[in-house]
């Protein structure tokens, strides 16, 4: 009889070490709202929203999670303006070529921040020439950042036929 209850326990509360969500694999020891911020394109305050939409407890461990509770996790990082997240939060807004709102995770993001430096670079503006030329893009000073750009450093050399000045 002891055993029964043993086994009746373990079925209710399923744990899950890796909890698969979105292109990754979650910690299942973890805080939903900690362990989201592991996706890609998603941030803390974006995994609270999701959760919030999505009725999740936010202290609850990733890996209690059941499959319900994933696929809607799923669907609100996937449509995050159908579970109605603000406009703000995404981190693709008015696209360049399609002209939405969007929210990208994993490869898309990617994806996307190398077509947009391609871009620049190919339009010639100036955040496209600092790319090409390996120099910062938003302004910071490089007369000591940045060294690893200009080369092998030599330093100071001495000349070994200059006089000391001992006579």
């Amino acid at each position: 009889m002891e055993n029964k209850d043993k086994t009746e326990g373990k079925e209710e509360q399923e744990f899950k070490h890796i909890v698969r969500i979105g292109s990754a694999d979650l910690d299942g020891n973890k805080p939903m709202h900690l362990a989201l911020t592991k996706l890609k394109g998603v941030g803390f305050i974006f995994a609270n929203a999701v959760l919030d939409s999505a009725d999740i407890d936010r202290n609850k461990k990733a890996g209690y999670l059941s499959k319900e509770e994933t696929e809607k996790i799923n669907k609100v990082i996937d449509n995050p303006l159908e579970a109605n997240i603000p406009v703000w939060m995404l981190n693709r807004r008015n696209d360049v070529e399609t002209g939405k709102d969007m929210h990208l995770t994993g490869g898309d993001l990617d994806f996307a921040k190398e077509n947009d430096v391609k871009r620049m670079k190919t339009i010639r503006c100036y955040k496209g020439v600092r790319h090409a030329f390996n120099l910062p893009v938003r302004g910071q000073r490089t007369k000591s950042n940045f060294r690893r750009n200009k080369g092998k450093v030599m330093g100071v050399k001495r000349n070994p036929n200059a006089k000391t000045g001992k006579t």
